[in-house]
């Protein structure tokens, strides 16, 4: 049995001198084009990040019987602890993680736990904090074409762990372009802004983990634009610092959905499964919906 190190919280002392960086960098600059931190929302931040990393004891010791559980009684082959493995296993992490990603945004049971990462209106590396209390405990299926491919629940618990940790770095607005290969290739502060704007034009784009490629294979790739700043948060925000409310807000909103009112048990259940937006009376609007009418609208211009 492998046994790796749980390296988000050897990560902890990291991430901390990181906000303090881009903290004094952010103030000492007075850079324009950024918001910089807003103590409540950093705070309500950092608060859900705690509350992440303690229901993750919770949450992880069920991913891994799953896992586990998948890899013992069906597994097609067993893929030992070597080099290429982990090169496999990166790539087929990434596409899982983007699959997860990107159904988080098109179906409401999802987005119920997502939305907190989005929750926010500013856009630092505290942001990168604000994490789901409840995605842990059901997310992973998402992942668990790994282990009946014979990858080892410990190697793919790490795998994960490095594409969270990845992602921590892309949360700021300190950084406005990489390299252009490296902008062509990986997951980068532009293409991530991008992907937390509420702007019709930006919405459900860009939901790569580390590797970029994903989303231009599969038609979800947005550059940020010079003429179109991001304004960050929701299409509709929440207006809240209360850790509690921005946990659990969605869930309440799509529970009452799909419980109240005069609907059929067909409607009922498509509250769960449609996109955030979506009205059985059809008077919603997606963000496929938003994104015609800014189209439509510069179009015009």
């Amino acid at each position: 049995m492998p046994d790796f190190p749980n390296i988000i919280l050897y990560a902890i002392p990291f991430f901390i001198l990181a906000m303090l960086l881009e903290l004094f960098v952010t103030t000492r600059e007075q850079l324009k084009y950024i918001k910089g931190y807003e103590p409540k929302d950093a705070f309500a931040s950092i608060a859900m990040g705690l509350g992440n990393v303690f229901l993750g004891f919770a949450s992880k010791g069920l991913v891994w019987l799953a896992l586990f559980w998948v890899y013992s009684n069906f597994r097609l082959f067993t893929i030992p602890l070597a080099w290429w493995a982990f090169v496999l296993l990166f790539f087929a992490d990434d596409l899982a993680y983007y699959w997860f990603h990107r159904i988080s945004h098109e179906c409401r049971l999802f987005w119920a736990s997502h939305v907190v990462h989005h929750s926010s209106e500013h856009y630092n590396l505290s942001t990168a904090l604000r994490q789901t209390w409840s995605g842990g405990f059901y997310s992973f299926i998402f992942w668990l074409w790994l282990p009946l491919l014979g990858f080892h629940p410990a190697m793919i618990l790490l795998q994960m762990s490095i594409s969270l940790l990845y992602q921590f770095w892309i949360h700021t607005e300190a950084i406005n372009k990489m390299p252009r290969w490296f902008e062509a290739v990986f997951n980068t502060p532009s293409h991530h802004r991008v992907h937390h704007g509420s702007n019709p034009i930006y919405l459900d784009r860009n939901h790569a983990g580390i590797l970029i490629i994903w989303d231009k294979l599969f038609g979800t790739f947005q550059p940020e634009l010079d003429e179109e700043k991001v304004k960050y948060g929701l299409v509709t925000n929440i207006n809240t610092y209360n850790p509690i409310k921005i946990a659990f807000i969605e869930w309440w909103n799509m529970l009452k959905d799909t419980f109240t009112g005069k609907k059929s048990l067909k409607d009922r259940f498509q509250y769960l499964i449609k996109p955030p937006g979506w009205k059985h009376d059809g008077t919603g609007k997606l963000s496929d919906d938003l994104r015609q009418e800014w189209l439509n609208s510069n179009k015009q211009k």
